[in-house]
């Protein structure tokens, strides 16, 4: 029998940076009675779905920062959304700029979270890829400052029982690093959800702006196929705030297809009835992990941040096996 999960991706276009939540609140429940319309099972929103991306501006003073955080969640102004959401009996992905007192101090954090349908939470995920720069940079068009107003998330790549199948979620830079999916995929990840938020200029390598499109659907058809997932892909697109961002939601089968894209890059839903089952032949055959790994030679993996020399890999790879004989795996 087919676990069918129907999908809608809730793609958003623009946010001005004097929106209100409760006016982007109100474009989120059009997009789930949309989803109700449909079928839809769960809802997914894009990464920092309730503002305009304020990493793009300079904020000496720290409340110009946290006025864009949500405190609480669901919050005065969210808890709309999760009512409505748990009336039309719909699960949904928010992605949200996280502020938290956590270990005894202040923290920010770029997040998502997953809701069931009865509007319990049930799995949350921190940005771990943080792009762009720490420190003011005037001479770009516009900033990218996620490595100043937000740490690396602190909770993995986690997986979520739900739905019948198995989530896990990730944030847009996260999308570009193959040990991404692949951590969930070695716990049998069988839906991924991500969202982002991505320009279509690039300061530093501006020889990169006619790819972006393609390297979107690059790397979450082929995160989908070696993991053997469904991969979920939302934008926050069109030109917001005088800023180009790509738009291309779509939804990925375990093969590797997009079975459905958006058109526009505004405020679009496209759906998806998605068997999880699909992704069972992948897991058992090319990609039987437990029967084709060999991660005795992947010590570099996780052996050093950056590029090393030849010499330097063949130590850290000697010890690294050494080490997996040693445990006797």
């Amino acid at each position: 029998m087919a676990r069918i999960v129907t999908v809608g991706a809730a793609q958003m276009g623009p946010i001005a940076k004097e929106e209100t939540r409760n006016e982007v609140i109100d474009r989120l429940v059009a997009h789930l009675r949309e989803g109700k319309r449909r079928g839809c099972d769960l809802v997914v929103f894009p990464e920092l779905t309730l503002t305009t991306f304020f990493p793009r501006w300079f904020y000496e003073d720290q409340a110009d920062i946290d006025r864009w955080f949500e405190s609480e969640m669901p919050g005065p102004e969210t808890k709309r959304l999760f009512d409505e959401a748990k009336a039309l009996g719909l699960a949904f992905k928010l992605g949200y700029a996280e502020l938290i007192e956590e270990e005894g101090r202040t923290r920010h954090f770029n997040t998502a979270i997953l809701v069931d349908k009865s509007g319990a939470i049930t799995g949350k995920y921190r940005k771990i890829h943080l792009p762009g720069h720490a420190e003011h940079e005037p001479w770009r068009q516009f900033q990218h400052l996620e490595k100043r107003y937000f740490e690396p998330g602190n909770l993995g790549f986690r997986v979520f029982d739900a739905l019948g199948g198995r989530f896990g979620m990730c944030i847009c830079n996260d999308r570009r690093w193959p040990e991404t999916y692949r951590v969930m995929g070695l716990q049998g990840v069988e839906m991924v959800l991500l969202g982002y938020n991505t320009p279509v200029h690039n300061p530093p390598a501006p020889e990169h702006d006619a790819f972006g499109w393609h390297h979107n659907t690059l790397v979450m058809q082929s995160g989908a196929y070696q993991n053997a997932t469904w991969v979920v892909g939302v934008a926050k697109g069109g030109t917001e705030e005088g800023v180009p961002s790509i738009a291309g939601s779509q939804i990925i089968s375990p093969a590797g297809i997009t079975v459905a894209e958006t058109l526009t890059e505004r405020d679009e839903l496209i759906s998806a009835a998605c068997d999880l089952d699909e992704c069972a032949s992948y897991k058992a055959s090319v990609f039987a992990f437990e029967r084709h790994r060999e991660p005795a030679n992947y010590g570099l993996i996780t052996g050093t941040r950056g590029v090393v020399t030849p010499e330097e890999a063949e130590r850290i790879e000697a010890e690294h096996r050494a080490r997996w004989e040693a445990d006797g795996a």
